[in-house]
């Protein structure tokens, strides 16, 4: 069995990654500052180190291991909020980064893989996205993203093999339903299921390509037992479409109570459309069976209404 470090185990990708680390057998590691994620998140047997990725003194508190792998999962993950405090957003999305790697070298830790972001690509025409496409990042949170693949390009020629992997639109059981800044779908749930009404700030044209949270934990795990993943940036994503108003009405149509919608306002940073080329994906890591939206969006709408019972 391996160890690794998991940063990020209270949010919500972080949590689901850990809890299939752990489910298999391995020793899992974390750091967390709390700033988004709740600590009944971390998994049971997860060691916990309470302390922020961006704080060089974080990793003195670390147990003495040899770490097989770092995810860096870790980070502020809403562009919108990028706008109100783009320093933090550096701290915690770029330089966090740089201090992993740094702490990967002189552990000699030569496997890094990273959550980067389909955030980094900005807006672009309709059409399947691939790696190569120029990245114009049109948030605070994608040019700190970019800016961590390229510290990551960097370190591969100290021997510290990364794979970024750019995600799109995550969704599924374990999302902050409170957090209404972040997750266009768990945003709308929330709304609908306090509120029966669901308040869309930009137009219903708009759209998304929405990946299930089960299929990036399935790709983060792919990633890591892969070599030829070394040095890439691979799209984790459906390759599909979903307009919001797609979305809004699927939400709708699985509640009895009749559910309100407002289309007013707009979000800073945001973007029209983007879904991506997932032949990389397809290619490299061979994943091929992703989860329906149908089918991820029952699953989540049964876990918040789960969650409102209990």
């Amino acid at each position: 069995m391996s160890t690794y470090l998991v940063t990020g185990a209270a949010g919500f990708i972080g949590s689901a990654l850990s809890r299939r680390l752990v489910t298999e057998g391995n020793t899992v590691v974390t750091i967390d500052n709390l700033s988004t994620g709740f600590e009944s998140n971390i998994p049971e047997g997860v060691v916990f180190i309470q302390g922020d990725c961006g704080d060089a003194e974080v990793y003195k508190k670390l147990p003495d291991e040899q770490y097989d792998a770092i995810f860096h999962i870790a980070g502020q993950s809403s562009g919108e909020i990028s706008f109100d405090d783009p320093i933090y957003d550096i701290r915690t999305n770029a330089e966090s980064t740089l201090l992993l790697l740094q702490f990967a070298l002189k552990n000699q830790c030569t496997r890094v893989i990273y959550a980067s972001t389909m955030s980094v690509y900005g807006d672009k025409p309709d059409q399947p996205i691939a790696e190569n496409e120029r990245c114009i990042p049109e948030s605070f949170y994608g040019v700190a993203k970019l800016a961590s693949e390229h510290y990551l390009r960097i370190y591969e020629q100290y021997g510290v093999h990364s794979t970024a992997l750019r995600l799109f639109n995550v969704y599924g059981p374990g999302q902050n339903l409170d957090n209404l800044r972040q997750g266009m779908a768990s945003i709308f749930l929330s709304q609908m299921l306090k509120d029966n009404h669901i308040h869309v700030k930009g137009s219903p044209d708009r759209f998304r390509d929405l990946i299930y949270i089960d299929d990036v934990v399935d790709a983060c795990i792919k990633t890591l037992n892969c070599n030829e993943s070394w040095g890439k940036v691979i799209n984790i994503a459906t390759g599909k479409k979903t307009t919001v108003g797609e979305l809004v009405e699927k939400l709708i149509n699985s509640q009895e109570e009749e559910i309100s919608v407002e289309y007013e306002g707009c979000t800073q940073g945001d973007i029209h459309g983007i879904y991506a080329d997932i032949s990389k994906m397809q290619s490299v890591l061979g994943i091929e069976n992703l989860t329906p939206v149908d089918v991820g969006l029952q699953e989540m709408v049964r876990w918040a209404i789960a969650q409102q019972v209990s």
